[in-house]
């Protein structure tokens, strides 16, 4: 892989705590069908959006109020030509006290520009990041669907 992945940061006032319950209640902020419990370590999800986007993931990595890791299982991007380029990438979210602040640091570890999805994946990413789950952190309602 040659460009580096998408990654967003953004800070809230809420503690550690609070963001890392707000992660891992997906359905509050990740617009779609969700299917499958994505709270506790080897939880196995899927996502769908209408006919668009298919993943599953897992979670591999789960330290209280400081990191969560997915490794997508599976995937199905109907809008570019390798449907699966998702497969086997893997999606984290890092919590760190900044400032007073909570910073969480998203990573879509594999999504490089190189990819056909790039561009529509990483909006979309920086769309659930910056206002669906820093508003469902902040408030307690996310924004779901666009």
């Amino acid at each position: 892989m040659s460009g580096p992945s998408f990654t967003s940061t953004f800070s809230v006032d809420q503690d550690p705590t609070a963001v890392f319950a707000a992660i891992n209640d997906v359905r509050g902020w990740w617009s779609g069908d969700i299917d499958g419990e994505t709270d506790k370590l080897g939880d196995e999800f899927s996502y769908r959006y209408e006919d668009v986007h298919y993943s599953k993931q897992r979670i591999t990595e789960m330290v209280p109020d400081q990191r969560v890791v997915w490794l997508v299982l599976d995937s199905n991007l109907s809008f570019v030509e390798d449907k699966t380029e998702w497969n086997g990438t893997e999606i984290s979210f890092d919590i760190s006290r900044k400032d007073g602040h909570t910073e969480v640091c998203f990573t879509h570890h594999g999504l490089i520009p190189e990819y056909e999805c790039y561009e529509a994946c990483s909006g979309a990413w920086s769309f659930y990041m910056k206002e669906s789950l820093r508003s469902f952190i902040t408030t307690g309602r996310g924004e779901p669907n666009q």
